[in-house]
């Protein structure tokens, strides 16, 4: 059951919300002044507090403002309660950091929808979120509250790419964002000798070049495509709006899109001491796991060879070698240059 704290001096309005939000399954509790609900709001931790502006003791502007100084309570939801003669005074609540305001007087209707339509943007906040443009659209909805998927989609110019054609290259400075409405990508850096270094593999729903305009710096490896492949462009600017919405969004966007760093150690790692059967196990798999549907067994890896010894960091020739063991060994099959893993927990257990 969630929890509402409503901060409100006048008797009637505080009982009659109270009442409402009880029969709606909420549990209510109540403060007559603004200094009352920041003691009750620290000592109960609700889920969302409603609170009035013009009060005695302490204004709403103060109880926000307490709330928000406190580690325990500065991300619960605040819905301001307002006459129509202060409705010029919203504009600062905003700017102070609250969620909404719904204006006296108000009916059930408004209430219950201004305050299930917090409660659930707040859910969505706490959910595992995935990087990829459903992710985003989660992120947007809970953040605005608009049709996200529209705003990012609606408009977009798309670009198209051949396979073999570069994208973006390292150095450039990014100027969009891209997403890959169909195809595949690769990240890929080269060193000094010329040779090249798969660093990430990008498939539909993926967004690319995020890094760097998050950084604001240069690209940190070029992109090309690996096969026929169409990419949304999303303008900077409309990048920049995203994560400036508030701090909490932000914060969210940053760590689902940071979560490759762990793998790109695990990457390293690999590269660096483990054996040539190793490092084609567990380039096979991550491709698998990457582009691979749900379960759909009849997948086939559909990479060029060179491709694939970039991604296991070896040399061409020691890559077919090692897929021609592999295939001995009925780990895995290969036909008309496709790769189908046969026996993926073997494996599993040789790259582990």
């Amino acid at each position: 059951m969630k929890k509402i704290l409503i901060i409100e001096d006048n008797e009637d309005i505080r009982s009659n919300t109270a009442e409402i939000l009880e029969l709606s399954n909420y549990k209510v509790t109540v403060a007559e002044n603004g200094k009352a609900g920041v003691a009750k709001a620290l000592e109960n931790l609700p889920d969302l507090v409603i609170c009035d502006i013009m009060m005695p003791e302490l204004d709403g502007y103060g109880v926000l403002h307490a709330l928000q100084k406190n580690d325990a309570t500065k991300n619960i939801p605040f819905i301001f309660l307002t006459a129509k003669a202060e409705r010029n005074d919203m504009r600062k609540a905003m700017d102070l950091g609250a969620d909404d305001y719904l204006t006296k007087p108000f009916d059930g209707t408004e209430l219950l929808n201004a305050v299930g339509s917090r409660l659930k943007k707040m859910e969505l906040l706490k959910k595992d979120i995935h990087a990829d443009l459903n992710g985003v659209h989660q992120l947007l909805e809970a953040s605005s509250g608009k049709a996200a998927l529209q705003m990012l989609t609606e408009n977009r110019n798309v670009n198209r790419y051949k396979k073999k054609q570069i994208i973006f290259s390292e150095g450039n400075h990014p100027n969009r964002l891209y997403y890959i409405l169909s195809g595949k990508v690769k990240a890929f850096k080269i060193n000094e000798e010329g040779k090249e270094l798969v660093t990430e593999l990008f498939s539909t729903g993926d967004f690319v070049g995020h890094i760097a305009l998050l950084e604001n710096a240069a690209y940190k490896y070029t992109a090309e495509a690996l096969e026929d492949t169409e990419l949304a462009v999303v303008p900077r600017e409309d990048f920049d709006e995203l994560i400036a919405k508030n701090q909490q969004i932000a914060h969210k966007f940053i760590q689902l899109l940071a979560r490759n760093v762990s793998e790109k150690e695990n990457q390293l790692l690999n590269l660096a001491y483990n054996s040539l059967r190793k490092k084609v196990a567990n380039a096979l798999l991550m491709i698998q796991n990457k582009y691979r549907k749900d379960k759909d067994e009849s997948f086939a890896i559909d990479i060029s060879r060179e491709n694939l010894a970039t991604v296991a960091g070896t040399a061409t020739e020691s890559l077919i070698r090692t897929l021609g063991d592999f295939k001995n060994e009925k780990l895995i099959e290969i036909h008309e240059g496709l790769i189908r893993i046969l026996n993926k927990p073997k494996l599993e257990k040789l790259f582990n």
